[in-house]
């Protein structure tokens, strides 16, 4: 096992950032996943982390070794890509032997080798097989399995289940989570998909053009984020708004569209320009002192999404039944708001 350790990672292309003193660290057999928007910046830190591209400056430590000049095949990383980048022309057995590559092993030993890690990822007797007789998921795996063989101390994921459909993804991102606790493997994953990284994740790291935003354990940053990019981007948030107007121990009152909120206090001094944050299932329909127009109902399986309008402002919120159109529904919180600076404080 190995720590990972990124301090001030900064990349630029011509003009762009695309990373910006970008610093985190993941403990030893920890699962990391760096979270954000397509071009934000976290397929550049795998690529530095990997010694795939040079950081302009910062450093990159693996168990307090400073790796950020070392070529990747020196770093004891491994890699799986998005794209899966396995040889068409090798078998599965020659693709996750080519893992083996820089290994001194005899040949006899890494044959075993490759026999272990396909029982490892399910494959047994798959060794023979070429990669254009496997389904999405199984090239998967042998990806995995190719990027295992050398047994590397830190392991990067860029995207590994963004090729396959939703229900494989959901079954696969299970499997991978138990492997990769089961062998102890420090790993970064990184994904576009806030479900996969919420589920899949020890702790995470959510970026936006560049810069890493916020980071922690998922449960924390979804209850309770602290930047509003997060809020909104780790799955439906409402975002109000408000100013506070009464202070009360670790409550406040807060009004928004002239409507007065409870909310959690947060550290806010009165007359405060804040946000009033609360997740859709914070929302208890048919009491409470508020009111709001329905304005449509989307059906989601076991539930309805409604976007309603409370004074000129959308709510989002969740229904057991498809409510009738232009119907004022009363509501109330499950949980107090809580309260959020606004973007650019």
């Amino acid at each position: 096992m190995a720590k990972l350790e990124t301090i001030g990672l900064t990349k630029r292309f011509g003009s762009v950032p695309a990373a910006q003193h970008v610093s985190f660290q993941v403990g030893e057999g920890e699962l990391f996943a760096l979270l954000g928007p397509s071009g934000c910046g976290k397929t550049t830190v795998l690529r530095l982390v990997a010694g795939l591209a040079q950081p302009d400056s910062g450093r990159v430590l693996i168990s307090g070794r400073d790796v950020t000049g070392l070529p990747p095949e020196q770093r004891g990383v491994g890699m799986v890509f998005q794209s899966y980048a396995l040889f068409p022309h090798l078998t599965v057995a020659g693709n996750i032997a080519y893992g083996l590559r820089f290994s001194r092993l005899p040949r006899r030993e890494r044959r075993k080798r490759v026999g272990e890690l396909l029982e490892l990822v399910g494959l047994s007797g798959y060794g023979g097989r070429k990669v254009h007789q496997l389904s999405h998921g199984e090239r998967q795996r042998v990806a995995l399995a190719r990027a295992l063989a050398p047994e590397p101390r830190v392991l990067l994921l860029d995207e590994p289940l963004s090729a396959l459909d939703a229900a494989l993804r959901v079954e696969l991102r299970r499997e991978l989570r138990t492997l990769l606790k089961r062998l102890s493997i420090t790993a970064v994953h990184v994904t576009h998909d806030q479900e996969e990284a919420l589920a899949i994740a020890d702790r995470l790291g959510v970026m936006r053009a560049g810069r890493l935003v916020e980071q922690g354990e998922p449960e924390r940053l979804y209850r309770a984020p602290r930047d509003p990019f997060v809020a909104g981007f780790l799955g439906r948030a409402n975002l109000w708004p408000g100013r506070v107007v009464e202070l009360r121990d670790e409550r406040a009152v807060v009004e928004v569209a002239g409507a007065r909120l409870p909310a959690r206090g947060g550290g806010f001094p009165q007359l405060e320009e804040v946000l009033v944050f609360f997740r859709p299932e914070d929302v208890e329909l048919g009491q409470g002192p508020f009111r709001a127009r329905v304005i449509s109902a989307e059906l989601l399986g076991d539930r309805w999404i409604v976007q309603a309008e409370f004074f000129g402002l959308p709510l989002i919120l969740y229904s057991p039944h498809r409510p009738p159109l232009e119907r004022m529904l009363r509501f109330g919180f499950r949980e107090l708001p809580r309260l959020l600076a606004p973007s650019g404080q």
